[in-house]
């Protein structure tokens, strides 16, 4: 029905050359707001046509004035409530719509007047018959005679609300530079396929409405994982620790893998599951005689062990990347504790990570790791299981479980895994273990210095409180903001 109507407004156009949108709605017997519609869309197309707006003044009677036109003027009404032996001016006061306007109007026209000689009021008329002008005026204004009415009748009837000036807008309607007698659909998206085919070149594409203004927000709400955020870094300050600076997000390979113990044949090492960078490509400032005990550790061993018995290069330790851990942080800050002075100390940070890996439901490119780090004498991993299970606690977590498992700079390493009730099963929410003496002592550490360690995920826990059964509800363009706005506040069950 609109391309209907859009399609005739075109034809008259076309040929009268230029159209009021009035005169168009009456043609084309539409209301003129709907005419109004087609118009807009029209103009949304291009320079098809081109609308000059127009206004015009009316007068229109109210309703009031309607009723007149109806049933007869006020002071008429009176008049002919008058009997011709008179009546009670208190009785027709009470049975004649509008009366004190009526009467007033009546008595000033010389129609009726008031004898008081026997009493009581009595209204009596003075004349035989009478016309009513105030509606022979009204209809002559409602049939749009208005010039044939006085002015000043017509300034009396506005003061007494019998009618009223409205202002009419429209449009004068004439061709446009691209002027046609049909629409050409207008694109909304430049697809793949366009630009593939190239047929986007013979395509119009509808502009975008800049001034346009989008829905306004109630009030601004922090996402799940900045709640939970929150959350964990209380945890850490109530347990005592001290926060690490992580806001370098670039790295080199010599304190992402090499300072960690982790050999330069690693699988982790691989662009497969790192993200490595082009520019700049290298580092070049270390520590010089750090970097030579940690070349010896790898190479040929030290401090009781073996080292992995390869010829370690500096320049794969020079490679930059975007930091797979922020374990990364926890060795610059031990490597400096060293340097310091050694004293005990827990370290915390919380921070993004990114990892070269295949997105699924537990699993993103880019996302949080939670680091704990406790630096002290003789700690064991009796020391370590009975924090891991006093953190979860205070995060409202009692379903835990610990699985051996191996990394590089740890010994011995354990998997932590917690339930997750939405998706009925344990997932793996974090790696923890000892750091390894070919880690620690070539920072220089006293020998008889344990640093016990965690890292965990900041999206699986919070998938976990908020029952969401994958991450990329969590994190990306698919995010429900009705979510984030209905889980106003994180309280963790403590």
């Amino acid at each position: 029905m609109a391309t209907e109507i859009v399609e005739k407004i075109l034809a008259l156009i076309g040929d009268k050359g230029e159209i009021d949108t009035l005169d168009v709605a009456g043609v084309l017997q539409e209301d003129h707001q709907k005419v109004i519609g087609a118009v807009k869309s029209i103009l949304a197309s291009g320079d098809v046509i081109i609308a000059e707006a127009q206004s015009s003044k009316k007068l229109e009677l109210t309703d009031e004035g309607k009723s007149v036109v109806a049933n007869g003027s006020h002071e008429a009404l009176v008049y002919q409530a008058v009997p011709s032996e008179g009546i009670a001016q208190a009785e027709i006061m009470k049975s004649v719509p509008n009366a004190k306007i009526g009467f007033s109007k009546a008595m000033s026209a010389g129609w009726i007047a008031v004898d008081k000689s026997k009493g009581t009021p009595m209204v009596i008329r003075k004349v035989s018959e009478i016309k009513d002008l105030v509606r022979d005026n009204l209809r002559l204004i409602d049939e749009g005679q208005v010039g044939n009415v006085a002015d000043p009748v017509k300034q009396d009837f506005k003061k007494r609300k019998l009618i009223q000036e409205i202002v009419i807008k429209s449009f004068l309607l004439k061709k446009g530079s691209e002027f046609s007698l049909s629409l050409q659909k207008l694109e909304t998206d430049l697809t793949p396929e366009m630009i593939a085919t190239g047929s986007w070149k013979e395509k119009k594409f509808k502009p975008y409405n800049l001034d346009a203004l989008g829905t306004p927000l109630e009030c601004g709400h922090l996402h799940p994982l900045l709640k939970v955020r929150k959350e964990f870094r209380n945890i850490f300050l109530e347990m005592g620790f001290t926060e690490m600076p992580t806001n370098n997000f670039i790295e080199s390979s010599f304190w992402n893998f090499d300072a960690l113990f982790q050999p330069q044949q690693h699988p982790a090492r691989d662009a497969h599951d790192t993200f490595f960078l082009s520019d700049p490509q290298k580092s070049n400032n270390f520590p010089s005689d750090y970097l030579e005990r940690v070349k010896k550790v790898h190479s040929s061993g030290g401090f009781g062990s073996q080292g992995y018995g390869y010829d370690w290069k500096i320049e794969e330790a020079q490679k930059n990347l975007l930091r797979t851990h922020t374990t990364a942080v926890s060795a610059r800050m031990l490597y400096r504790l060293a340097q310091e002075g050694f004293r005990p100390v827990k370290y915390f940070s919380i921070d993004r990570v990114f990892r070269n890996e295949t997105l699924d439901a537990t699993h993103l490119a880019e996302f949080h790791q939670v680091e704990g780090v406790v630096a002290d004498y003789n700690l064991t991993l009796g020391d370590l299981i009975g924090i891991l299970y006093e953190f979860f606690k205070k995060l409202g977590i009692t379903q835990l479980e610990f699985k051996p498992a191996y990394n590089p700079y740890t010994e011995p390493s354990m998997e932590i895994f917690c339930y997750h009730n939405g998706l009925g099963k344990w997932i793996e929410v974090g790696n923890s273990g000892v750091f390894r003496p070919e880690m620690l002592l070539p920072m220089g550490l006293p020998e008889n210095v344990n640093v016990i360690a965690w890292g965990l995920s900041l999206e699986r826990p919070t998938m976990i409180k908020y029952g969401l059964n994958n991450i990329r509800d969590l994190v990306g363009p698919k995010v429900d903001l009705q979510m984030v706005k209905d889980n106003a506040i994180c309280r963790l069950e403590k």
